[in-house]
């Protein structure tokens, strides 16, 4: 279906006067495309940028559909050759992906996850090329041992691991990327493993500055490195079998964490994937993880700490990612509920916060209603942090300090009336702040369903047993204690369920750290 066809929504000018070459500029295109150009236009400079920038390109990939265009537009980049060219043409690629996705996230023609989902391409296929080109510029030059042109087209073992929200497929507007880049070390023997480490470390950080430099032309994508192990101490590619030792014996609970959305992206996908296979054991434990609850738990106070978050909800400058009721608050409730359940299930093991959150609440982790009301209110705040965003395409979370900056931000949401705005989103944050503190703050957990005798006789026998003898156990446990409860209650044998868990729960070991 045509673009203009599958328009549900508008933004109104903040600035008509920006938006006043709209309807001359663009005299090709339907009237409610123009509308939404000058809407678009009229709230944010950096899209009234782009639409000048690319305005002939605009016109044509707006008159089809904006899939083909999307399509178009990354094929191209298939034939670009040689590092410099590749630069620039992915710069240009970032600006249209950017106004594509941007027009079609304000007219409502894509939901969330087609949104993030381009931009995600668009990165997977940056970095791919990247590391694609220039790795056959060392094999050209003979600094990569027994490697032929060949070897090329799977960047001669290297991987990009896309961690966080281009992992997931959840890129913002303005996101970094975070990858791990790791080599095959099994396809090098001897000392040529270290001639090819030397080499592919020059690969990835020429890779870094193609993506993340700021030239005339815009950048493409800001690179982060530091998820890999021990960033301080190692290099920006290291060998898989070094990556696998090392989470094998240092690995942290946000580590586990962070590898839930963890995904081979560009190179050696399938070195990547059989890389990632190998993980699993770390990153999905088969038993009640009680210190990976804990440690969620207070790495989300930490960053509250940090970002001095505490207090109650105050929208101007609020931090729709990291403040009190923000999307950072679904994605733990999401993600530690994955750690606990996910061992033992891997259909809970989804990179998504949306597909994780289906998962969770077909399994009865989550009640289907809370599920769907998150998945609701995270796309709602993900759509107002990209319009923060879109406005001057900064790196940014943070709500506007002044009245103006709101009338712009509702106005690009197409709300007229700013107050209303305003309190429709004081409410989601306050909405989302009620379903995620109780399972995290101490004392503060839901209660379990009622029981009968016998089943309330079984639950106060659990505190004599090894796995929950110390206080810091019972503490931890009691936080996921009503789940579990309403878990097996909405068993199809509620009685055999309790039996199971009772047997598996007095099996566990004595500590509250159990691996």
């Amino acid at each position: 279906m045509r673009f203009a066809s599958r328009l549900t929504r508008c933004p109104i000018p903040y600035e008509p006067a920006r938006a006043a070459d709209v309807p001359a500029r663009f005299t090709g295109l339907a009237p409610e495309l123009r509308a939404l150009l000058e809407g678009a236009a009229g709230c944010s400079p950096f899209l009234s940028g782009l639409m000048q920038r690319e305005a002939d390109w605009l016109e044509e990939a707006l008159a089809g559909a904006p899939e083909a265009a999307l399509e178009t537009e990354l094929d191209r980049l298939e034939a670009v050759d040689g590092a410099d060219a590749l630069a620039s043409e992915l710069r240009r690629a970032k600006r249209r992906v950017a106004l594509l996705a941007g027009l079609a996230d304000l007219g409502g023609v894509w939901p969330l996850e087609t949104v993030t989902g381009a931009l995600t391409r668009l990165a997977d296929r940056a970095v791919d090329l990247a590391l694609r080109v220039l790795v056959a510029a060392e094999i050209r030059r003979g600094k990569v041992p027994g490697a032929t042109e060949a070897d090329a087209g799977t960047a001669a073992g290297i991987v990009a691991i896309a961690m966080g929200k281009m992992g997931a497929a959840e890129l913002n507007y303005s996101s970094d990327i975070d990858l791990i880049c790791l080599f095959d070390d099994a396809r090098y023997g001897g000392a040529d493993v270290l001639e090819a480490r030397s080499a592919f470390i020059r690969v990835v950080r020429k890779m870094t500055t193609l993506l993340s430099d700021m030239t005339a032309e815009g950048y493409v994508f800001r690179t982060d490195l530091r998820l890999r192990p021990d960033a301080s101490v190692t290099p920006v590619c290291i060998s898989m079998a070094a990556a696998e030792q090392y989470y094998e014996a240092q690995g942290r609970t946000w580590e586990r964490a962070a590898y839930i959305k963890a995904r081979a992206a560009a190179g050696d996908t399938a070195a990547g994937e059989r890389f990632l296979a190998a993980l699993t054991p770390f990153v999905w434990r088969r038993h009640l993880d009680f210190a990976a609850i804990q440690d969620a738990h207070d790495m989300r106070l930490r960053i509250r700490d940090h970002k001095r978050l505490h207090g109650p909800i105050a929208l101007d400058g609020h931090d729709m990612k990291l403040g009190v009721g923000g999307i950072r608050e679904i994605e733990f409730f999401t993600q530690t509920r994955q750690l606990i359940a996910g061992g033992r299930d891997p259909g809970l093991r989804q990179r998504g916060t949306v597909e994780a959150l289906a998962a969770l609440a077909a399994k009865g982790w989550v009640p289907a209603a809370d599920a769907e009301e998150l998945t609701a209110l995270y796309r709602a705040h993900r759509e107002v942090e990209h319009r923060v965003q879109m406005v001057g395409d900064a790196q940014t979370h943070a709500l506007p300090t002044r009245p103006e900056g709101f009338d712009r931000i509702a106005r690009m949401c197409g709300e007229g009336d700013t107050e209303r705005f305003r309190a429709g989103l004081r409410a989601r944050l306050a909405r989302v702040a009620d379903l995620t503190e109780g399972f995290f703050a101490p004392g503060e957990a839901r209660t379990g369903p009622e029981m009968d005798e016998e089943t309330r006789a079984v639950v106060d026998g659990w505190r004599s047993y090894p796995a929950l003898r110390s206080q810091r156990a019972v503490a931890i446990f009691k936080r996921v204690e009503p789940e579990i409860l309403g878990r097996l209650s909405r068993a199809a044998n509620p009685a055999e369920a309790l039996r199971q868990f009772d047997g598996f729960l007095a099996g566990l070991p004595a500590g509250d750290n159990i691996k």
